[in-house]
């Protein structure tokens, strides 16, 4: 499976079922004890699979041995391994299953499974949705307006480097670790733990002006990029480098300028404070 994950929680039927996007393969994965928790309408999914493994292994089922595991969180808040199965997976699954909900599952299966396939066709709909769910969260709309065009600026810089070779996605993270370094003297890891984060977007706990410095970073280089067309991985970190470059000076003078440093502590945790700020610039 692919590294590029997103952990989410799926609703049915007001029951919470764990997923997690898988971007490289297209597909979503589902916390096994969940669905079973959901089917069998038991209390405790994990004993249920966990004895409904041992029948299906009985009987020779392909099911139990081709189901993966991937990190989910618990209700206590920690990641631990959970067996999930793919879209493919589950049907199987709900086979083996007699319950009432089988076919209103069936149902919620597809549409879930369309939701990320028509955000691909239409991104449109992955950014109403994006919006929708800032605003759930208290983020103020000049916040919302500048995180939404750091996602266009974002897709631009690394379609670049795609077009410049840059193909691993260790050398994307090599890339965007040396403009944050750059321009605010931070890795993105470093950057993280100054706000302390963990998991968390480091984009959706900056500030505003934190991310027009980045997004300024950004712009630079791609634009860099489009005019001198840099083959490679080592090219493309020069340019990298220049770009966010621009966004330190600008963030030089924004600090000569008001008199404070333009890097924040904030986060989502005091997401009050970041508004206030926002709507007091």
């Amino acid at each position: 499976m692919g590294e590029n994950k997103k952990n989410k929680i799926k609703i049915f039927e007001e029951n919470r079922v764990r997923a997690v996007w898988d971007e490289e393969a297209e597909k979503w994965w589902f916390s096994v004890a969940d669905i079973c928790s959901i089917l069998s309408e038991s209390s405790d999914g994990r004993k249920y699979w966990s004895v409904l493994k041992t029948r299906l292994k009985k009987e020779g089922s392909e099911l139990t041995t081709i189901c993966s595991q991937l990190k989910m969180e618990a209700a206590d808040g920690k990641m631990y391994l959970t067996d999930v199965a793919d879209t493919e997976q589950v049907l199987r699954l709900i086979q083996s299953i007699p319950s009432k909900k089988a076919e209103p599952f069936k149902m919620w299966l597809a549409r879930v499974g369309n939701e990320r396939i028509d955000e691909i066709v239409d991104p449109e709909q992955s950014i109403d949705r994006a919006i929708h769910n800032y605003r759930r969260l208290g983020y103020s709309e000049n916040w919302i307006n500048q995180r939404i065009k750091s996602i266009e600026v974002r897709k631009a810089l690394t379609d670049e480097w795609e077009a410049s070779g840059v193909r691993e996605r260790e050398e994307y993270a090599a890339l965007t670790d040396l403009m944050s370094k750059t321009w605010s003297g931070m890795t993105t890891g470093e950057y993280k733990k100054y706000k302390d984060l963990k998991k968390e977007n480091l984009r959706d706990n900056m500030t505003n002006t934190e991310l027009i410095l980045n997004m300024l970073a950004e712009v630079t280089a791609t634009e860099i990029s489009i005019i001198e067309q840099p083959t490679g991985f080592n090219e493309s970190a020069k340019v990298a480098e220049r770009g966010a470059s621009a966004a330190k000076v600008a963030r030089n003078q924004i600090e000569k300028e008001t008199g404070k440093s333009a890097i924040s502590r904030l986060n989502t945790k005091n997401i009050g404070q970041i508004k206030l700020i926002e709507e007091t610039d």
